[in-house]
């Protein structure tokens, strides 16, 4: 197989199907049903695709009994082949008509590149074999006979194949009559010939081929049997199998569930991180224009953004599962706590990403990100690691805590914001009964859900700096706080220079290496910067000990493709701090 790839490679379309059904190794090909299709079975390996009929019409929204026109079936087939290098065999039903359909047929699909058709031996128009298919007549042999042979001698590529597809079994014809049409439609011409059945078992599939005994290649389809193991049709001497329709399957009921959860929550919140993103989309269309078109079109004159990842910390409770790595390499629903949060960041456009490591800095995967070391976090705090970042501060960006899981919205509207500084905000949390818990946010306006969009802007946040929390004022002492913040600071512009500045007057101080982010964004506020708050009400999770680690997992699945979940109250979580980052 991998001897002969290179050259596989470099054949033509069709002369690559044909060396597909001629293999001595069983072949799949797989189903599309228009461009995108198309390019995601070639991106998912597979070396042809099968035009379904099926699948063709579905996506038109019509009936699979000829309802599409063959030149509607045809123009589809030329958006597959453009998206797609791949040989394309179409199911062209029974061939749209009498041998002089074939004939114009076989001259068109050639014309657009497209490597074969399989026809069946039933009459046009045609129903789906799995309605009432036992009902269904059978064309005449001869005269099906004289459609492959009107084919045959209508292409001009050699290697262009025409298979027969033999529906005696499904009509319950019987075994006789299914091997009786399928010699003569060998003899007429037929490159292949595809033996159909409707049954749960693959019994009368493999009679068939024990009875065929290999005169020519033979292609199957599966959807009924399918539950048989695919090594039972290597033994059988099968030549291809088609996956028939299982993409125009998986799309419709991945549709359903997303229409339906819109519908009841009237809102996306739940929906787009299940979700291909945009981004995916403009990737499989090929879009390679689109930064440049999107720089063109919708910059603003802003820098690059990036983000520096404060991970040094092994994690204070999370001792026993940290031994031989930082919390950030923790592994969360199969990957990574810092991969789901460079991911987030590359999501939203932010992909100049500085990890401050400290412990186990060696196990950090510096995959798509650059990374620097804290040598001292043992004996010093979060102000410190950022200290150490300082020099990659050199565009809009946004400061993160390393053990966050968010939903998508909640980065891009930080990232949105015009705000020179701003934060998030989780006003779902506001029980601050212990003083000594950090992170409490207390701000200009409580959370008012009914006005939303309001400005609101940060008056303090607690820190576990005791000289930071002495120049709390006694009005915000005595205030229930407005939420807390999550670990997200937004810093644009000028601000970049500005926070730079405050940060090196706080270096001067005797406990610098005690002082956390909190101190910084209280010593920003002090000095007359202006913090905007944007609110969240749950959707985020921080990871900071065994409890907090047990139960990522459940909010990153509801991230995850195809996840379906009946609220978010994993969202809605303590996740106050840990001493260090």
């Amino acid at each position: 197989m991998n001897a002969r790839e290179p050259a596989f490679a470099t054949t033509s379309r069709s002369a690559r199907l044909r060396q597909m059904l001629l293999s001595n190794e069983l072949e799949f090909l797989m189903e599309a049903h228009n461009g995108l299709s198309a390019r995601i079975v070639r991106e998912a390996g597979f070396k042809a695709i099968w035009g379904s009929g099926l699948a063709i019409s579905a996506q038109y929204g019509v009936r699979d009994n000829n309802e599409a026109s063959w030149t509607q079936v045809v123009d589809t087939l030329e958006f597959m082949a453009d998206a797609s290098d791949l040989p394309i065999l179409l199911d062209g039903d029974t061939g749209y008509g009498n041998f002089n359909n074939v004939r114009r047929l076989v001259r068109k699909l050639e014309q657009r590149g497209i490597a074969g058709v399989c026809i069946e031996d039933k009459q046009f128009p045609k129903t789906n074999s799995f309605i009432n298919g036992e009902a269904q007549p059978l064309a005449d042999m001869d005269e099906f006979c004289g459609k492959i042979k009107a084919g045959k001698d209508s292409q001009s590529d050699e290697n262009f194949s025409i298979v027969a597809r033999v529906e005696a079994l499904i009509a319950g014809w019987g075994m006789d009559e299914a091997l009786r049409r399928a010699e003569a439609y060998r003899q007429a011409g037929a490159d292949a010939i595809l033996i159909h059945s409707k049954l749960s078992r693959p019994d009368e599939i493999l009679e068939f081929a024990r009875e065929w005994a290999g005169r020519g290649p033979l292609v199957i389809v599966p959807t009924k049997y399918y539950s048989t193991p695919t090594e039972v049709f290597r033994e059988a001497g099968i030549s291809a199998v088609i996956w028939a329709n299982h993409l125009v399957r998986a799309a419709t009921s991945a549709m359903q569930a997303v229409a339906r959860e819109i519908h009841t929550n009237q809102t996306l919140v739940n929906v787009e991180d299940s979700i291909a993103a945009v981004n995916e989309i403009f990737r499989l269309q090929d879009a390679d224009e689109y930064s440049e078109a999107e720089d063109r079109y919708l910059s603003s004159g802003r820098a690059a953004s990036g983000a520096v990842v404060l991970a040094a910390s092994r994690g204070k409770g999370l001792e026993a599962v940290t031994e031989d790595r930082p919390k950030v390499m923790l592994p969360i629903a199969g990957k990574p706590l810092l991969r789901w949060l460079v991911d987030a960041f590359k999501k939203q456009g932010v992909n100049d990403i500085t990890v401050v490591g400290g412990y186990r800095a060696d196990a950090i995967d510096t995959a798509g990100i650059k990374l620097v070391v804290n040598e001292r976090h043992a004996q010093t705090g979060e102000l410190a690691s950022l200290a150490c970042a300082t020099s990659k501060l050199a565009g809009d960006t946004v400061v993160s805590y390393g053990d966050l899981l968010f939903r998508s919205y909640i980065l891009r509207d930080l990232v949105e914001s015009e705000a020179d500084f701003s934060v998030v905000v989780d006003s779902s949390l506001t029980d601050a009964e212990n003083a000594s818990v950090r992170d409490f946010a207390w701000c200009s306006s409580a959370d008012d859900r009914g006005l939303f969009g309001n400005k609101v802007t940060l008056r303090h946040v607690s820190s576990g700096a005791a000289a930071s929390a002495a120049g709390v004022s006694a009005s915000i002492a005595a205030q229930t706080p407005h939420g807390r913040w999550v670990g997200l600071l937004n810093v644009r512009g000028a601000g970049r220079e500005r926070l730079q500045a405050v940060l090196a007057q706080l270096q001067t101080r005797p406990d610098f290496d005690s002082l956390d982010m909190p101190a910084l964004l209280n010593a920003l506020i002090e000095a007359g910067e202006s913090i905007e708050v944007q609110y969240v009400h749950g959707h985020w999770r921080g990871v900071n000990d065994l409890d907090d680690f047990r139960r990522a997992g459940d909010f990153a699945h509801a991230q995850a493709p195809f996840a379906v979940t009946a609220g978010d109250t994993a969202g809605k979580t303590d996740a106050a701090s840990g001493a260090a980052r």
